[in-house]
């Protein structure tokens, strides 16, 4: 594989010295850009774009062709492809959001899920990776990722988004047996589903547990952060002569970072609502940290969002170890010089913190 040439970001997700804070944006391959919108449009629609290698591979290169200061690269992507290889037929309602045809609701319909095949059921997948990486050419890493168990669940027991979860909590509490089967062959598929992208080449991979955060506290131990653990202690941790380090994100996690931190990966992501100094203080050297910026600072002004970044790479301190990132993904209405301004911001401020 071509030799990197740009490395940061995985040297501060391993805590090694960096020259100034690596950056990049959680959904940075989005609807706010103006060639995402007319990448979709030719390829019909959402489905289409992730199915599609090469349109994948388009637009998972349009916000490092224009933000040269981005540090990585992620696979163009979506949580729920796990799901829909295991055959609950995922589908796309205009201003819905992702639905299924099947539900998950009984311990028979969970033990007839099988477990994907990473090449053969979610192949699609692997092809974009490569095919991404080959494109890179070594000019930024490539992050894979999934969903996690919980996470991933909480779509197949409600069908598709939900607000109050009714469902799967109802599942969780009236029979945890059942949803312990499901999370544990969630858990292997996501295991091998990483995997997978890590050998097509990915050299680090995300865990979005988008909400793992709407659990109470012992909840969130037993049916999130048991089966995240299982996942980090079953990747591939080196690969191609250099270790792949390993990112959670538990939004609105905050409460839990000291036992999200003992978990196993190499970084804690954080969301807007934790603040970075403080999170440092409570993990201590024991995990790099990835945030944490409102992304809807990106709707102020360029002098404003400048600030704000000062104001978190104050908190955080001097020293390797931080990924600045939003708290959270980059909203369609964003301007793209916005997010232009965000990014100049980082490096330009942050090289203070790194002498």
């Amino acid at each position: 594989m071509t030799a990197l040439k740009n490395d940061r970001f995985l040297r501060a997700l391993l805590k090694q010295p960096v020259d100034v804070t690596p950056v990049w944006m959680m959904r940075q391959a989005g609807r706010y850009l103006p060639e995402y919108r007319a990448s979709r449009a030719h390829a019909g629609d959402f489905m289409s774009l992730c199915m599609n290698p090469q349109f994948a591979c388009e637009v998972t290169m349009q916000p490092l062709d224009r933000y040269p200061q981005l540090d990585a690269a992620i696979l163009f992507s979506d949580i729920l492809t796990i799901p829909d290889a295991m055959g609950q037929g995922l589908y796309f309602e205009t201003g819905e959001g992702p639905r299924f045809k099947k539900v998950v609701s009984t311990m028979a319909d969970i033990e007839a899920l099988p477990i994907p095949d990473p090449h053969k059921d979610l192949g699609y997948v692997m092809d974009a990776v490569s095919t991404i990486r080959r494109e890179l050419n070594g000019r930024v890493p490539l992050i894979g990722f999934s969903g996690s168990p919980w996470t991933l669940a909480t779509y197949m027991v409600e069908g598709g988004s939900s607000k109050d979860f009714r469902k799967t909590k109802a599942m969780l509490y009236d029979n945890p047996q059942a949803m312990h089967l499901l999370l544990d062959k969630l858990a292997q598929s996501v295991t091998s589903y990483l995997n997978g992208q890590i050998m097509a080449g990915a050299q680090a991979v995300q865990i979005f547990d988008t909400w793992g955060g709407n659990l109470s506290a012992a909840a969130y131990q037993e049916f999130s952060l048991a089966y995240m653990k299982k996942i980090v202690s079953g990747l591939i941790r080196e690969n191609d002569g250099r270790k792949v380090p390993v990112i959670l994100f538990t939004k609105n996690g905050g409460l839990w970072l000291e036992s999200i931190a003992e978990a196993g990966a190499d970084a804690l992501g954080l969301d807007w609502t934790c603040d970075i100094g403080n999170a440092r203080a409570r993990v201590g050297a024991k995990v790099a940290l990835q945030g944490n910026m409102d992304p809807t600072v990106l709707y102020a002004k360029p002098e404003a969002i400048r600030t704000e970044v000062g104001r978190i790479l104050a908190s955080y301190g001097k020293g390797s170890g931080h990924v600045f990132n939003l708290g959270h993904g980059i909203t369609p209405e964003v301007d793209p010089e916005h997010a232009g301004a965000f990014l100049r911001a980082v490096h330009e401020l942050s090289a203070q913190y790194h002498e």
